[in-house]
């Protein structure tokens, strides 16, 4: 699966919800027991949500937006399907969620490829169900520095923490996706899904259970005029950089 949505795959409302689609449409096939996630844009695999969508737009329109990023991120989460990401970029934000809610990461070994979620750094807390992906994967403590901080990690201090699994020179990210899905091919396919439900499936369960409150607390939050501000300011420096 190639993320397409130039110039910085920006999950916008309308890539969400293809996303979704064409998750079930490979769910739905029993002929896919796997699939690799990975760019097509350049040195950015994604730059997480589209703020465009955030900033400007009424309460229903944020509401509808952040229930497909709730969909997204549960469809990922529990997916049957092995998932891989090949991570070909940088990867900020909800772009490190999509590849943290994968079964196996590898990241290209590039210092400008970093990844992280940084939200505290453009004002906005990340979700807890953000926050709790990120734990399950690093642990509390470098979760908790992590977070407050907004910090993105280089290839080699993602390592590390455990935020990926490989490192590995960027033309060999997609063949050593490959070669890590025969390896997770090899488990029969009911005994790894259910292992995999086992794991995760009361991380999910949490954002499953106050889906509504969750939309209304995001909704609420991001219609503050301080938050709408400090979002408006950020895309106009980013299109200053553009220029």
């Amino acid at each position: 699966m190639k993320l397409k949505s130039p110039p910085v795959n920006s999950l916008s409302l309308e890539l969400l919800t293809e996303f979704v689609i064409s998750l079930e449409k490979l769910e739905n096939d029993k002929t896919f027991r796997g699939a690799v996630m990975t760019s097509d844009c350049p040195g950015i695999f994604s730059a997480g949500l589209d703020l465009t969508e955030l900033c400007g737009k009424s309460p229903a329109h944020y509401a509808e937006y952040w229930k497909a990023v709730q969909e997204l991120w549960l469809r990922l989460y529990l997916s049957n399907l092995v998932l891989i990401a090949a991570i070909n970029g940088v990867s900020p934000a909800g772009g490190c969620l999509l590849s943290l809610s994968c079964d196996y990461r590898i990241l290209a070994d590039n210092p400008k490829y970093s990844m992280g979620l940084n939200e505290t750094r453009l004002g906005i807390v990340a979700p807890f169900w953000f926050k709790d992906t990120l734990v399950n994967t690093i642990g509390q403590r470098s979760a908790e520095r992590a977070l407050q901080l907004g910090l993105l990690f280089p290839p080699a201090e993602a390592l590390r923490l455990g935020m990926v699994d490989q490192v590995v020179p960027e033309d060999q990210v997609q063949s050593t996706a490959l070669s890590a899905m025969t390896q997770w091919l090899a488990i029969p396919d009911h005994a790894r899904q259910l292992t995999k439900t086992m794991m995760r499936k009361p991380t999910a369960d949490r954002l499953v259970k106050q889906r509504d409150a969750d939309i209304q607390n995001f909704v609420s939050f991001i219609s503050r005029d301080s938050i709408q501000k400090s979002l408006h300011t950020y895309i106009e420096k980013l299109k200053e950089k553009k220029g």
